[in-house]
């Protein structure tokens, strides 16, 4: 308990910069949106989250696009085991047998999608072999849920383990637009160099063949107000979205929501991750609209990460449900996409 408590102390104590001249606040618009060509990606606590996303409305999410994080439903609602399994592995690798038989309770429940559904998607895992914050093993875990659930699973899925790469999302050579992170050793701002296009290797394996990247995109990175969401508890009060030329005007758009890690949301880094993660390029040149949901820290979440352990439900709900259709981030990101895309939430089956 005493170091729990000192790990809280000095997580709460590491300095957030500051944001200036934020610009004000919009609310976020309706665009015109394919709803076949919607697709969720993340790393680290936000490859959870985009998980937990995926299994939740499969009907939804066309693509699923994970960076250095585990098997969907890891924790368990339990913080011990988030750190002991599914960051590190000390406690032994994830039982997926026993998170199998949650994903079908949850079903009986209507809690996530059916098997049908969720055979359909495609998906990307990519984790570095050199990870010190998530086990890399964890990111092959994932994979191999994952293709039991896929209708082919040697078409639809591709893991891509990065020799040498620490824990992070790899980007290519910025020309000193910023400040990356060694690829081998990793660390803030978790942008890792690793002479990788991560974004566009996601995004090409879910939408396929794609056009390459203009050197000047044509596009706008908007701010928006999160606060009609903050039913999901743990929200920054701004969110980003990337809208291409051709989507502000009017064309219908594919649709990728991108989640950042733990310590690379707005207070932590700024507008590191939303600007050079490299996703606006692909976007820009491929009329894909890309929404930025950001967390925020908070004593129970000291380090700004998605819910993918329970925090937002745990002081009231014995038995969490944050990685379900009822957890409370996982249901304020969908109506973000539901008001973006201008679409009627998901029908679920009947709950038993």
């Amino acid at each position: 308990m005493r170091s729990a408590i000192l790990i809280i102390a000095i997580a709460l104590g590491l300095a957030s910069p500051a944001v200036a001249d934020d610009p004000p606040l919009s609310p976020l618009p309706v665009l015109t949106i394919d709803p076949e060509a919607i697709s969720v990606m993340g790393v680290s606590s936000g490859g959870y989250m985009a998980t937990q996303l995926a299994v939740a409305f499969p009907a939804r999410f066309h693509g699923l696009g994970v960076f250095a994080a585990g098997p969907w439903g890891c924790s368990r609602g339990d913080l011990s085991r988030a750190l002991g399994q599914c960051m590190l592995t000390r406690l032994g690798p994830p039982d997926l047998a026993a998170l199998a038989e949650r994903r079908d309770d949850y079903q009986a429940d209507g809690l996530v999608g059916p098997a049908r559904e969720l055979a359909d998607q495609r998906v990307y895992v990519w984790h570095g072999e050199a990870d010190t914050t998530v086990d890399p093993t964890l990111g092959v875990w994932l994979a191999e849920q994952y293709r039991t659930w896929l209708a082919d699973g040697d078409a639809q899925l591709k893991l891509v383990l990065e020799e040498g790469a620490n824990h992070g999302w790899p980007v290519s050579d910025r020309e000193g637009e910023v400040r990356l992170a060694d690829c081998g050793e990793g660390g803030g701002p978790y942008l890792l160099d690793c002479d990788m296009d991560g974004a566009g290797e996601a995004l090409t394996w879910l939408y396929g063949g794609l056009e390459a990247p203009q050197e000047s995109p044509r596009g706008m990175l908007w701010t928006f107000d999160q606060a009609p969401f903050e039913g999901g508890r743990g929200f920054d009060e701004r969110g980003y979205l990337f809208v291409p030329k051709a989507c502000e005007e009017g064309a219908e758009c594919g649709l990728v929501v991108a989640l950042h890690g733990c310590e690379m949301g707005r207070e932590r880094i700024d507008e590191t991750f939303v600007r050079h993660s490299g996703l606006n390029e692909w976007a820009a040149a491929n009329a894909l609209v890309v929404l930025y949901p950001q967390a925020k820290s908070s004593l129970p979440n000291p380090r700004g990460c998605w819910d993918w352990w329970g925090y937002a439900e745990s002081t009231w709900r014995l038995a969490p449900t944050h990685d379900t259709r009822d957890g409370r981030q996982v249901r304020a990101i969908m109506t973000m996409i539901e008001q973006l895309a201008g679409l009627a939430p998901p029908q679920g089956p009947e709950r038993h």
